[in-house]
């Protein structure tokens, strides 16, 4: 078990989550382990980098003529109520319509552009909210900084936790199996 998930639960619930009000800022609130996340308003890079994302993810979904899967921008899924916890990904490849917020087991992948501001903790926590919600595939983009270029991983759970299928560091395309079609992405076409 992650350090993340050894916490006490907070006291917020799901329901208190979808209770709040629209932000005026852009800002994002998700519930992870009952505890509010104020994530500030995704920067331009971070926002090029899923809109471009999804873009190739429809593209893929269209292409292997699965009209009853979508690919869907930063929605409100409820993980667990029992955990205490709801998420914003990225982008989702989802199998069902909703309303303000998707169950977890309409999520077939979900996608999470990791901003410098996400902690280590936050970071496991959320991929053990997905690995326990049963969500069988999870993208990780880590952005672009003066350390490291742009790395999406691509995970697929394994039992109860996630094993990485694949990484993608360069350019150029590539297809990512680790989702429910085959997904060709060109890393060089996220950037900005």
């Amino acid at each position: 078990m992650s350090a993340a998930l050894q916490d006490p639960i907070g006291p917020h619930t799901v329901e208190d989550w979808l209770a709040l009000p629209p932000s005026e800022d852009g800002s994002r609130t998700e519930l992870i382990l009952g505890q509010f996340h104020v994530s500030p308003a995704p920067t331009y890079g971070h926002q090029v980098v899923a809109f471009e994302l999804a873009v190739q993810i429809r593209n893929a979904v269209r292409a292997a003529e699965r009209k009853d899967l979508r690919a869907v921008p930063a929605v409100n899924v409820k993980i667990s109520s029992t955990l205490r916890t709801g998420l914003i990904p990225d982008v989702v490849i989802v199998d069902r319509p909703a309303g303000v917020v998707f169950p977890a087991e309409a999520l077939l992948l979900a996608v999470e552009v990791w901003s410098p501001g996400n902690t280590r903790a936050e970071r496991e926590a959320k991929m053990d909210a997905y690995a326990s919600a049963g969500v069988p595939y999870v993208w990780t983009i880590d952005q672009k900084n003066d350390l490291h270029q742009l790395k999406l991983t691509a995970y697929r759970l394994d039992g109860d936790h996630y094993v990485v299928e694949q990484a993608v560091h360069a350019a150029g395309p590539v297809t990512i199996t680790a989702a429910p079609v085959p997904i060709t992405v060109d890393l060089g076409e996220l950037s900005f």
